[in-house]
């Protein structure tokens, strides 16, 4: 795993933080079902997910500081993040009901929305793609469009 972000090309980079946000919503998920802490699970990912060898494919190592930055803020500012997630969510359809992995995918998209380092509109296009990833065939990235598309208009009406 190299931390000379200087040396890497900037798609490099890009998988990276791509990868990065995939293991914090599998990291999310893992918190959610194992009731382990923050600490218990990051340090797991980062020594044995990143950059693992699955089937013969080495994995991506992640994006460390994005990686550390999205569960932190998804942990720290679950409740709120929760509760904008619900108001984009049809009241049918409450947070509670809506299936584990997605819930993760809203809290990691909740917390990088909430951060403001990352311009909404790739927040949205880069968890639809974690989306796409974990459900190739259903309607769940359209589903995830649509509702983090509201919860970036309501964390930043500035930038639309």
């Amino acid at each position: 795993m190299t931390s000379l972000h200087g040396n890497l090309s900037g798609n490099q980079r890009r998988k990276m933080k791509s990868a990065a946000r995939l293991y914090a919503v599998q990291a999310l998920f893992q918190m959610e079902h194992s009731s382990q802490t923050v600490e218990t699970v990051r340090v797991e990912f980062l020594n044995h997910r990143f950059g693992e060898v699955f089937e013969g494919e080495e994995m991506l190592d992640g994006d460390v500081e994005l990686f550390d930055a999205v569960l932190e803020g998804a942990v720290n500012y679950q409740a709120p993040i929760d509760q904008s997630t619900d108001r984009a969510l049809v009241a049918k359809w409450p947070l509670g009901r809506i299936d584990p992995t997605l819930r993760a995918l809203f809290r990691a998209a909740g917390a990088e929305l909430n951060g403001k380092q990352t311009p909404p509109k790739v927040v949205i296009t880069e968890y639809v793609d974690v989306a796409r990833a974990f459900f190739p065939d259903g309607k769940e990235p359209q589903f995830v469009n649509a509702v983090l598309d509201h919860m970036a208009r309501e964390a930043q009406p500035e930038a639309f």
